[in-house]
């Protein structure tokens, strides 16, 4: 469970590297609003991450402000307590709780926010804002355009408008160990919903009805809700990366690619497997499936401080090349095709990704040419996958429309890696074992 007070030491942290820029500096975060699902009718609401990372609260229309020269330098707005509006749509914490619940130094009601931001910005040098949120960022120049343009002597508009996402996200990529026990929560809570999901996998049923067992899964332990869209695709849907329509019926004889993760206190789990409906590999599944396998294994071996996801992928991408010559689905040298990336034809994406507060989380993988190393706290997927889709004709016909991928979250150790989801059962044994026990 994260503190209050390590979201304080996030935002102290925040303003000290305020205070030692060369000029005086204000940070504005703006929290997520409500988006419209139809007419009157809104999706549910998720928190922007680096809002939620600085702060924990979740309710839309809220802005920090961080300002290290003010006498109140950590600055909360939100919407006030209306007895009215929360009969409607929910409780609030409201002004009146906010300094005291969330630990910042003063509260405003969000409808005053301009009112106080514009003496704040008066002489103000920097303002330090996500460059990705355009209406935020229009409306701080437009603020600071009405200090330029007033005819009041000794008043002075910032001058500069510098991106702080690469800030937040160069922190956000190593984990506090706060951080770490929700996330292996998030991981538990998905754990056993695969498990549960591929009990309950068979010929007939339907891919939603496969997610619904996911879904509930998730709620029944806290989770409120997936962490992405779940990818449940049976047969040849197992070959579409993002396929989320999960509307056909699951075959006798097909494999079920399952991608899904729960979302735990804003924290994202993400784990994928990949099964036969009917509980038993064919043959031609079962060697398809160790070649993936065993490139996940290879990627692992290489994990441990001062690696990169790169050469984790390239063990990776070697393996399944080895594999697939093996398999007479390429045909040569294995070097040659390692040199020519072959594997891309059948391996079409990334071995894996940051994961926090995003499932695809932020961080940098590399900077000026030089990848970014791992650190003790940094987590991570790791993902090799073959999709062989029916229409590669050149393919021999039994491959065709086999798609496998295998997912796990990894923590980076000072010695090595932790698998927080390694009890989903991977090996052909022990998924023909688990399907097979009631």
């Amino acid at each position: 469970m994260l503190t209050k007070d390590e979201f304080a030491q996030r935002r102290a942290r925040l303003l000290k590297r305020l205070a030692d820029q060369p000029h005086s500096a204000v940070a504005i975060i703006p929290g997520a609003q409500l988006a419209t699902r139809s007419r009157d009718t809104e999706f549910p609401f998720r928190q922007d991450s680096d809002f939620l990372y600085l702060t924990g609260f979740n309710e839309p229309d809220a802005v920090l402000v961080l300002a290290p020269e003010s006498e109140m330098p950590v600055q909360l707005y939100c919407q006030p307590s209306d007895p009215h509006e929360e009969v409607w749509h929910g409780r609030r914490l409201g002004v009146a709780l906010a300094v005291a619940e969330l630990g910042v130094d003063v509260a405003h009601a969000i409808d005053d926010l301009d009112d106080h931001l514009l003496p704040l910005l008066d002489g103000v040098h920097t303002v330090m804002i996500d460059h990705s949120k355009a209406e935020w960022l229009a409306h701080v120049q437009d603020l600071s355009d009405s200090l330029r343009q007033s005819r009041k002597k000794g008043q002075q508009a910032p001058r500069a408008y510098v991106d702080i996402a690469p800030w937040l996200h160069e922190w956000r990529l190593q984990k506090s160990a706060a951080e770490l026990e929700v996330m292996r929560e998030a991981a538990r809570i998905t754990v056993g919903a695969h498990k549960r999901a591929m009990r309950f996998a068979a010929p007939g049923r339907y891919e939603y009805q496969v997610a619904a067992e996911l879904h509930h899964e998730f709620a029944v332990n806290g989770a409120s809700a997936p962490a992405y869209g779940t990818i449940c695709g049976g047969g040849e849907n197992a070959c579409i990366l993002h396929y989320t329509e999960n509307h056909s019926q699951l075959c006798d004889g097909d494999l079920l690619l399952i991608d899904a993760g729960a979302e735990f206190q804003g924290y994202a789990a993400d784990i994928t497997r990949t099964f036969p409906v009917n509980g038993k590999f064919s043959e031609t599944q079962r060697q398809l499936y160790e070649v993936v396998l065993r490139a996940q294994e290879a990627a692992f071996a290489t994990l441990k401080p001062g690696s990169h996801l790169q050469r984790a992928h390239k063990a990776a991408a070697k393996e399944i090349t080895k594999g697939l010559i093996e398999l007479g689905i390429l045909q040569g040298d294995v070097n040659e095709h390692v040199d020519q990336a072959s594997h891309r034809r059948f391996f079409i994406h990334g071995l894996g990704h940051w994961l926090g507060l995003d499932v695809h989380d932020v961080g940098d993988y590399q900077q000026d040419d030089k990848r970014t190393l791992f650190k003790p706290g940094m987590v991570l997927t790791v993902e090799p996958g073959i999709y062989i889709p029916a229409d590669a004709k050149d393919v021999e016909a039994k491959w065709r429309g086999i798609g496998i991928r295998i997912e796990d979250d990894v923590i980076i150790t000072e010695a090595g890696y932790e698998n927080m989801t390694a009890a989903v059962p991977k090996t052909v044994a022990e998924i023909e074992a688990w399907m097979q026990t009631n």
